[in-house]
């Protein structure tokens, strides 16, 4: 029955939505929604206002529990006098009020707070509050460019959504609930111990600026130490993850176990970092021990020199010293909190500063989506230098037809993937535009213009997931026969139903691993074929799509590949310029500018440097000298 009960809050709060409509408004028409606020105070308040009437409750909850601690602790001297003037025969008659009162206090109260409060915190904000702020995290990031992702490690910055959903959700929850919880408590305190004696209440303010003093010039150091924990732990976590990822790379060539000494570089970093946090934390634990110490000692001497004057009876003394007892066990808790408050904003601090970065590259406010195209493909005077001022691109026009198969040829660094990198508007053109049917790509949304594209790379990743996702993910929704049918086309039927994962998942169930691993380059390079021809774009883009194919197997899919560009506009990259000799024409480059175009036949006649490259090469390869040069952008 209570589940049932507490099963009707856990939907208060959507984790994976939430943003008032004032932010969603400032979401364009393809989903991406405005950077988060890059102040660390006002990134928080941005999530907390998202949940503002359950935080309000956790606030309200908050301060009844300080009010029913005070109550409770300033019974017991009321207790103590009441045992002092009553009999055991009269006590319950003439104290019924009182114990009853308390009673309630302690039985509905008390409980009715706790359980209010268990329900706000465990029920509504711990499971969806938290991951709203993951998810919409998640979210800002997926908006980021392609080049912020080739800048980071891919374990830092989930590390980063995972600490920041639970560091705001800490810092938000421990201010609104245990923070002001103490806060109620000590004012109420203030009040009875001024009621007892008013050097009492002086004794209580001199702890009060004491414990102040600490906050304001010990605990600032722990957050910048919390802040360096963070950023530590971060980049340990994205070394590890990097080693993993590269785990063959790894073993193949660190013999001297150079990668060993480079992830403990990132621990040792790490561990430094928490030890100076740990030497700050040492050192407020013993100022709040003191501080403590005077409090309690100077409360408990007024106290007992107020009973000896006859001022202070005996209750009062039990309460006195029970209300600063308590307080002494609060503040003791409450550093702690104050000291989790702080190393959470310091982590709210470090990943504001990643998370917050507005992307590079966003859809126009008036972007429309790109329809159905006929595949036209214009570069008109080109200019592209990654932000070098010079090099790379420089005023390139280039005109493929629709349905024109055109092979882009040149040494490496050329520019040839760069140029399919600017189509895919995975980097934005620094002069010049890109047309597709007559439209600037710089006007449509990235999503509708990549809808367009298929694309199979040289380096072909897979999602840790199955076969058949793989494939899907060209069409989400194909059925299970297109899905088969794709498999087919590229020649991956043969070795997908003798595929086994170690879950005993097989054929298409079978999970790949993570980037592929499990799958060898070839049969990674046929699922990425399925899945392009699942997908049909009318525009394909093949850069090295059968580099990772041995000739036997590039030869038995090579037919399905020609039916795979019939009736597409096709752009072509390949080092063994064998496989695209037959294309209709081919485009040379040379430091990223055009130097010859026509057929194979044409460009071998006229000797130039499409003559050499194709006279050099051993085995349908270019040559050594070619492959001095730096590798594609």
């Amino acid at each position: 029955m209570i589940r049932r009960l507490l099963k009707r809050f856990e939907g208060i709060v959507d984790p994976f939505g939430g943003e008032e409509p004032a932010t969603a408004a400032r979401a364009d028409l393809t989903g991406h929604i405005a950077p988060l606020p890059a102040d660390t105070n006002r990134f928080i308040w941005h999530f907390a206002r998202q949940a503002k009437w359950p935080l309000i409750g956790l606030l309200i909850t908050g301060g009844l529990s300080g009010g029913v601690e005070a109550i409770l602790f300033t019974g017991v001297g009321w207790v103590v006098d009441a045992l002092g003037r009553d009999s055991r025969e009269t006590l319950l008659t003439d104290q019924f009020w009182l114990l009853a009162g308390l009673a309630f206090v302690a039985l509905i109260g008390r409980v009715a707070v706790v359980f209010a409060a268990s329900i706000l915190e465990e029920q509504v904000i711990e499971p969806s509050f938290y991951n709203l702020i993951r998810w919409q995290s998640y979210r800002r990031l997926m908006d980021q460019s392609y080049t912020f992702f080739q800048n980071d490690f891919a374990g830092r910055l989930a590390q980063k959504v995972q600490q920041v959903g639970q560091a705001v959700g800490d810092f938000v929850t421990t201010v609104l609930q245990t923070f002001w919880s103490f806060i109620t408590f000590i004012l109420l305190a203030a009040g009875i111990l001024a009621a007892l004696n008013l050097w009492m209440l002086a004794v209580l303010a001199a702890w009060a600026l004491g414990y102040w003093w600490i906050v304001r010039n010990l605990l600032p150091r722990i957050r910048e130490y919390g802040r360096q924990r963070a950023n530590a732990n971060s980049v340990w976590t994205g070394r590890v993850v990097d080693s993993f990822t590269n785990i063959l790379s790894v073993k193949l060539f660190d013999s001297s176990r150079h990668e060993d000494a480079f992830v403990k570089d990132g621990f040792s970093r790490y561990v430094e970092a928490v030890r100076r946090l740990t030497r700050e934390i040492t050192t407020v634990r013993f100022a709040v021990a003191a501080v403590n110490g005077l409090m309690m000692t100077g409360i408990g001497a007024i106290a007992i020199d107020g009973w000896l004057d006859g001022g202070v009876t005996t209750g009062g003394v039990a309460t006195a010293l029970a209300l600063v007892l308590r307080l002494n066990q609060m503040s003791g808790q409450m550093m702690f909190n104050i000291n989790g408050l702080v190393r959470n904003y310091g982590t709210v601090q470090d990943a504001v500063a990643t998370i917050s970065v507005p992307p590079t590259l966003i859809d126009r406010a008036d972007a429309a989506p790109l329809g159905r195209v006929a595949g036209d493909v214009r570069f008109d005077n080109v200019t592209f230098h990654y932000g070098k001022g010079g090099g790379v691109i420089e005023n390139l026009s280039l005109h493929v037809r629709p349905g024109e198969k055109v092979g882009l040829v040149g040494r490496s660094g050329a520019g040839k993937t760069t140029i399919v990198n600017l189509l895919l508007r995975l980097y934005e053109v620094e002069g010049g535009r890109i047309l597709i049917d007559g439209q600037d790509i710089a006007g449509v949304t990235q999503t509708s213009l990549r809808s367009q594209i298929g694309v199979v790379t040289q380096d072909t990743s897979l999602l840790h997931r199955s076969i058949r996702d793989n494939i899907a993910y060209g069409r989400l929704g194909a059925g299970e026969a297109e899905i088969a049918a794709a498999a087919r086309q590229a020649s991956a039927e043969g070795f997908i139903p003798a595929l086994r994962d170690p879950n005993g998942r097989s054929g298409f169930d079978a999970h790949v691993g993570e980037r592929g691993i499990k799958l060898s380059g070839g049969q990674r390079q046929r699922i990425a074929i399925a899945r392009v021809l699942l997908k049909n774009a009318p525009i394909l883009v093949l850069d090295e799509a059968t580099s990772a194919l041995d000739s036997e197997v590039e030869a038995a899919i090579q037919d399905n590949l020609t039916t795979m560009m019939r009736g597409k506009t096709v752009i072509a990259i390949a080092h063994r310029l064998s496989t695209i000799a037959a294309l209709d024409r081919l485009i040379v480059l040379d430091a990223g500018r055009i130097v010859e175009e026509g057929t194979h036949a044409e460009l071998v006649a006229r000797g130039g440097l499409y003559a050499e490259l194709w006279g050099r090469q051993s085995g349908g390869f270019i040559g050594a000298k070619a492959a001095e040069q730096s590798a594609d952008a």
